[in-house]
């Protein structure tokens, strides 16, 4: 049953052309795009410009230490909460220190000097802020005033979209099994660009939030259906390269983000270009078809025929393969073979599959150790991944190039990353690679704060480090746990990672503390779970294991091929006896 599986699984494959599954990789693919570009778009979309709080009547005059002028617009670029308010005078000759929350103003003043000792009368500025328009023309910040008193709501709008996330990938993922893949690409598609367009018109903050959470359940429903359909549509010897690779397309969304946010500073018509990039995959995606592995499954057997006959065709092959060859012959349909596989695994292991749990995870030391350190690396990957992403922007420098780069050095990441786990091993490419992530973002502290090119740097390894090892935890996963709770151990280590992108947005903000603080944080986290990984058992060339007791045992005939070897070695060595 075995050999058959793997047969069927690796048909498509074995095929000498492979336009059709091409075709369809690289269009469900190009959606996978707009899920990197909503992921990451809030970067520009709630950007706090410099600003500073502002005065019933028009200004005259204004000074900021030995400077002066006659606009506060000649300030604000160079203006710093920390060296001292801006002083400006009105028509009437009123004299006002204004600072970001609040201004004074001063009583009696006889001269407009930036010096005063006299009393002054002091309020909060809950409204009529002057902004720095020179590189943010327009944001929701500068339109709803999300500064001072409001500005939590600003840093509310990330959590928010993760938390978004998080759902979406429950809901879609498991109607997608009911429904089928297509159908779920379809809606979440013209979901994507129907809710980032409502985004842009939002009317306030509120609609502006509630759009933006459900934009998040569709693009993360899309991300996590997509790598079901294109891994059914792909055969073994390159599985690992086509789910990577979907990361890639990821990734040049980030890059798409940047450049647009680099040539738009309105923020509702920077959101309606960003959802019309990928708007041209809702011509066609109506004409992409089930998998032929959903449609067996649900019995559907005359649809995946038509659709085997389809393939054949447009590769430009004779049509062979009937799908009464994927069954075995004394079979005759597939809920019949699925219940034949759950009665031997149950005899196998002596338990009911209805009451495996997320307790069978932790059922031995062993097991629990290697799921608390399989959960620790989910984490670290998406929370390293998303503060190097969002946080990008407050590194100095030019704040568009800093996340154009975080997405660029994500593909050769992945190239690398398919590289080594298909040739030295999966955890001898996840382990060195969060070690690296660790060191680099640690040695951000020792560079000095005029160097920010190098800082830069190290972010951009720290970066590449974590997306590699982000990449291949997926499948790393599948091969750690038996066939009986394997669906179980990803869905848990997935939700792992949700939580993570959930706590991103808030380690970001302690760059308000410091500006590395974040970096810092992951850098310390990947370094330990880095060693942890090593403890890990390697699974590269190992078949997958059908139960607990095998899955116990990975790593453990190693350490006794080990262990022979250097007996065998000491009693041939000379001296010895």
């Amino acid at each position: 049953m075995q050999t058959r599986r793997m047969w069927r699984s690796g048909w498509i494959q074995s095929q000498r052309s492979y336009w059709f599954q091409a075709c369809i990789y690289f269009a469900a693919a190009f959606q996978a795009m707009a899920c990197g570009i909503h992921y990451l778009a809030s970067v520009f979309l709630v950007e706090t410009p410099n600003f500073v709080c502002g005065v019933p009547s028009n200004v005259t005059d204004v000074l900021f230490g030995n400077l002066s002028g006659s606009s506060l617009n000649d300030f604000l670029p160079v203006f710093k909460a920390d060296t001292g308010p801006l002083v400006v005078r009105t028509p009437g000759g009123d004299q006002w220190e204004l600072s970001r929350c609040q201004r004074a103003l001063r009583l009696h003043p006889k001269d407009f000097t930036y010096a005063f000792g006299g009393n002054k009368s002091v309020e909060s500025c809950d409204g009529g802020f002057v902004y720095d328009h020179s590189e943010v023309y327009q944001s929701i910040v500068t339109d709803w005033d999300l500064v001072c008193n409001q500005a939590w709501l600003a840093k509310l709008c990330q959590p928010t979209f993760m938390l978004g996330v998080l759902i979406g990938a429950l809901v879609f993922g498991d109607i997608a099994d009911r429904v089928g893949r297509v159908k779920i690409l379809m809606f979440t598609s013209l979901c994507q660009f129907g809710l980032g367009v409502c985004v842009a018109f939002s009317a306030n903050y509120y609609y502006f939030v509630v759009f933006r959470f459900l934009l998040a359940m569709a693009s993360s429903g899309y991300l996590v259906v997509v790598f079901v359909y294109v891994t059914e549509f792909t055969g073994i010897r390159v599985r690992t390269w086509t789910s990577m690779h979907v990361h890639a397309a990821f990734a040049v969304g980030i890059m798409v983000v940047a450049l647009t946010g680099y040539l738009v500073r309105v923020w509702w018509i920077y959101q309606i270009i960003l959802s019309l990039c990928t708007s041209p995959f809702l011509l066609f995606c109506w004409k992409l078809p089930e998998t032929p592995f959903y449609l067996i499954a649900k019995g559907r057997y005359k649809e995946a025929q038509s659709l085997l006959d389809t393939m054949a065709r447009v590769n430009g092959l004779e049509s062979r393969l009937r799908v009464e060859e994927l069954l075995e012959p004394e079979e005759k349909n597939v809920r019949a073979l699925l219940e034949k596989e759950e009665k031997v695994e149950e005899e196998e292991t002596g338990r009911s599959l209805e009451k495996l749990s997320i307790l069978d995870l932790f059922g031995s030391w062993r097991m629990a150790g290697r799921t608390g350190t399989v959960w620790a690396i989910w984490f670290i990957g998406s929370l390293g991944y998303y503060v190097f992403s969002l946080g990008s922007v407050n590194l100095g420098g030019n704040q568009y190039l800093n996340l154009f780069l975080v997405g660029a050095v994500e593909l050769p990441s992945y190239l690398v990353g398919c590289f080594a786990m298909d040739r030295i091993g999966r955890k001898k490419t996840c382990a060195p690679a969060l070690l690296l992530a660790g060191v680099a973002c640690m040695l951000i502290i020792l560079v000095p704060a005029d160097i920010e090119a190098l800082a830069i740097a190290l972010s951009m390894i720290g970066k590449f480090a974590i997306a590699i090892a982000f990449g291949l935890i997926y499948l790393y996963t599948c091969e750690l746990y038996p066939t009986i709770i394997r669906s179980l151990a990803v869905g848990s280590g997935s939700m792992m990672c949700r939580v993570g992108s959930v706590v991103a947005p808030f380690c970001v903000y302690l760059a308000d503390v410091w500006i590395y603080l974040p970096q810092l944080i992951v850098g310390i986290l990947a370094f330990i779970i880095g060693i942890l990984t090593l403890m890990l058992p390697e699974t590269l060339g190992k078949p997958l294991t059908s139960t607990l007791k095998e899955a116990e045992a990975l790593g453990q005939s190693d350490k006794k091929k080990d262990a022979a070897c250097g007996l065998e070695m000491n009693q041939h060595a000379p001296g010895s006896i």
